[in-house]
């Protein structure tokens, strides 16, 4: 099935009316059942409770390691300081191998704790760590590796866990792609020494802010937990420097609904994805980022792989054309961690730098999806998309006239 172009004189970036009089955000957050989250939050304020461990966080850890299947979920304040807790609880320093093609806060939590972020290309299919590289990328500083699951598919969790335990190095891996999501039929959270979540109003399960740490070991839970609330054991004795970690029970009452309305939400996700693949299958240049079909998936993110050679658009061309028209695309991760002013002047990179991270960075382009959007929606998105694909000259034109007036 495939959506009829129309001339690209009726597209926005020509002068004309957007498709959508409001913006449609890529991660707008669903909020499925207000009056649930309120009655939630009034509970709280009627105990005079709302942070420091009280129900409704005690609750949301159960039901996250329940999800999950692990013994422990710790629950904290945000995804970044859930991982930072876990490069302390975990004692790294020196240097730990992440991938450059991630969010900034995977490299941020490790520099952070004054631990160097070494900087790993990515596999060029399912755009995580390349293990292989990993392993060339170990020096006597190597403390430990930390994997990236990826819109929702998981690393080589195997290839990792025999490097790591090889080489004697910790893992752990950041997860906040991947709740609800499985490799190999066991769900993402079990793997590692520990994995983070983050519950960012962004997320398709979210708390507002939030974030998670899951573990199976008992010892790196306790510590986990004695970290997030400044090392105290007891009401005036501190036995380690922790920090303020906690999530609290506002945070929780947000997350506690969307967990009740999870299944809704993914089913949501599901048709949205269904049907772009449908509308989009046969665009030259564009290619949807698949899910494995044996996996459970969240269906979180539509991610296109824009191949300008063939597309005549390049990613920015295609997404400034999706903006005129109130469709707000984003580019994921632009330009690599490694990159980034922070990093760029001192990033450890093999030579060549990494080139399967520099093409994904500049060709992928995420889509909105979520509660917020419906099939007419993107019957309309994938329409622009195909229009601006099948009058790429004229259309840049366009682009071009705009960037210099």
């Amino acid at each position: 099935m495939a959506t009829a172009a129309s001339h690209w004189s009726s597209l926005a970036v020509c002068g004309n009316k957007p498709a959508f009089s409001e913006p449609l955000h890529v991660g707008r957050p669903n909020l499925p059942d207000k009056q649930a989250i309120l009655e939630r939050i009034a509970g709280a304020l009627d105990r005079h409770w709302l942070t420091n461990g009280g129900p409704l966080i005690a609750e949301f850890e159960r039901r996250i390691a329940a999800e999950v299947g692990v013994k422990h979920c710790i629950a904290v304040a945000n995804g970044t300081i859930a991982l930072e807790l876990a490069v302390r609880g975990l004692g790294l320093s020196g240097e730990v191998i992440v991938p450059a093609f991630t969010f900034i806060a995977s490299a941020h939590a490790l520099a952070w704790q004054h631990v160097a972020p070494v900087f790993c290309d990515v596999d060029r299919t399912t755009h995580t760590i390349d293990a292989k590289q990993a392993e060339e990328l170990i020096t006597p500083r190597t403390t430990g590796i930390l994997g990236v699951h990826l819109w929702g598919r998981a690393c080589d969790v195997e290839s990792l866990a025999d490097l790591a335990a090889r080489k004697q190095l910790a893992l752990f891996f950041d997860a906040a792609h991947a709740f609800g999501c499985t490799h190999r039929g066991r769900s993402i959270g079990q793997f590692g020494s520990c994995e983070v979540f983050s519950f960012h109003a962004t997320k398709f399960v979210h708390c507002g802010e939030g974030g998670a740490i899951t573990t199976n070991d008992d010892v790196l839970a306790e510590r986990l937990r004695l970290l997030r609330n400044f090392g105290f054991v007891g009401y005036d004795c501190v036995t380690a420097i922790g920090t303020n970690g906690k999530m609290s029970e506002l945070a929780a009452a947000v997350g506690l609904t969307s967990l009740d309305n999870m299944a809704t939400i993914v089913a949501a996700n599901r048709a949205n994805y269904d049907c772009y693949r449908r509308m989009l299958a046969d665009i030259a240049g564009i290619k949807l980022v698949p899910f494995d079909a044996r996996e459970v998936s969240n269906f979180q993110y539509v991610v296109l792989e824009v191949d300008d050679r063939v597309a005549g658009l390049s990613r920015d061309e295609l997404a400034a054309a999706l903006v005129a028209e109130n469709v707000l695309a984003r580019r994921y991760f632009f330009p690599g961690c490694h990159r980034m002013d922070a990093y760029r002047a001192s990033a450890k990179c093999p030579a060549p730098p990494l080139p399967i991270t520099e093409l994904l960075s500049e060709r992928v382009l995420a889509l909105p999806t979520g509660l917020q959007v419906d099939q007419a929606s993107i019957l309309r998105i994938a329409g622009i998309v195909r229009t601006a694909i099948e009058n790429a000259p004229a259309v840049k034109s366009r682009l071009s006239q705009r960037r210099a007036a």
